[in-house]
């Protein structure tokens, strides 16, 4: 286990030097210690942002937006919501049978902006790869296909995504790495001199972070895995590995993965002003990809509360989720879980 350590600890060096190359952060700025001298990085933090994991086609392969280009987006964006908000109209022809819907937009929080890192606004979290594309290997795209049809089975409670069963939040909002989802994007960053809690705001997932230790001994594979932290100057590294193989898939909305239990995420936490951290972090699993990838988006200070999460999903509507399929199947009728990209 010591030469994981080592290994781990070599990545991210490697990240470190990337993240020197990407972020510029204001020299003026002072970043605020505790009172046991670490960089102070407490308080309530969002991760809300419009911009996507990958980078769409319809950018044509740029990472980066003009002020207008980004407005023009954000704009329409905020328009469509608002739309949505209005009250229903209760003359209104009933929904087809395939989709009747879910949350109303006043539950969802895409941000209000854009990614903005480094005086930059981005259209993906990705940006290494250059193409801002998941490098998935053969394998790994295969892998990730298949996650996806079983996400779409229901053939009983075991299969259901984590989020419906109350186990860890919806995607990767607990992380690592930490990616946006449909609403409660808050966290809370609490400190001490031995350990960092990251407090998600959904599913109230609290991902301890062991500072200055080493990996589990034998391996243990956590839910959001073992985190060990480390500071470097005013940055906290997170090295992260051995998780628990029902979380091999992280999907909600635009954001979506797969990942090994044994892929080491390796995260960096920068105060770059009072009101903004900057989230970097880069992902090794060549069980799944042909090389590492990199990614960043701004963790934005929020006076918002972190309220409690009450998963009304796992305790009264898994049975509705499956009684469809339990119905097909007493009409001797079947189904076969597909996914189309």
């Amino acid at each position: 286990m010591r030469v994981l350590t080592k290994q781990l600890l070599t990545l991210s060096m490697a990240s470190a030097f990337a993240a020197d190359c990407v972020l510029a952060a204001d020299s003026a700025y002072l970043t605020p210690r505790t009172e046991f001298g670490a960089p102070d990085l407490q308080g309530t933090w969002s991760i809300a942002t419009q911009t996507n994991l990958e980078r769409a086609e319809r950018f044509g392969g740029k990472l980066v937006l003009t002020t207008d280009e980004a407005q023009r987006i954000e704009s329409a964006v905020q328009a469509g919501f608002e739309a949505s908000n209005r009250p229903s109209d209760p003359d209104r022809e009933a929904p087809d049978a395939s989709n009747v819907g879910g949350y109303n937009t006043f539950w969802m929080d895409p941000g209000q902006r854009l990614a903005v890192v480094n005086g930059e606004i981005r259209t993906s979290i990705i940006f290494d790869p250059a193409d801002g594309k998941l490098p998935y290997s053969e394998q790994g795209r295969k892998n990730f296909e298949a996650a996806m049809i079983q996400r779409a089975s229901y053939d009983g409670p075991e299969v259901r995504p984590l989020g419906e069963r109350c186990v860890v939040g919806f995607g990767s909002t607990g992380g690592p790495p930490k990616l946006p989802v449909l609403y409660n994007n808050n966290t809370q960053i609490i400190q001490t001199e031995n350990y960092v809690v990251l407090l998600a705001e959904m599913n109230h997932d609290a991902r301890v972070i062991r500072l200055n230790a080493e990996h589990a001994e034998p391996a243990m594979n956590y839910w959001m895995g073992d985190s060990v932290g480390h500071y470097e100057g005013d940055t906290l590294v997170v090295v992260t590995t051995n998780f628990h193989f029902q979380q091999n898939l992280r999907s909600s909305l635009d954001h979506r993965f797969y990942g090994s239990p044994a892929m080491v995420v390796t995260e960096r936490f920068t105060r770059t002003d009072d009101d903004t951290i900057v989230y970097q972090f880069t992902v090794d699993d060549p069980e799944n990809y042909t090389q590492t990838w990199s990614g960043e988006l701004p963790m934005t200070a929020t006076e918002e509360r972190v309220y409690e999460y009450a998963c009304h999903e796992g305790n009264y509507a898994l049975p509705g989720i499956l009684a469809g399929a339990r119905r097909a199947e007493a009409e001797g009728e079947s189904y076969a879980p597909t996914y189309s990209n």
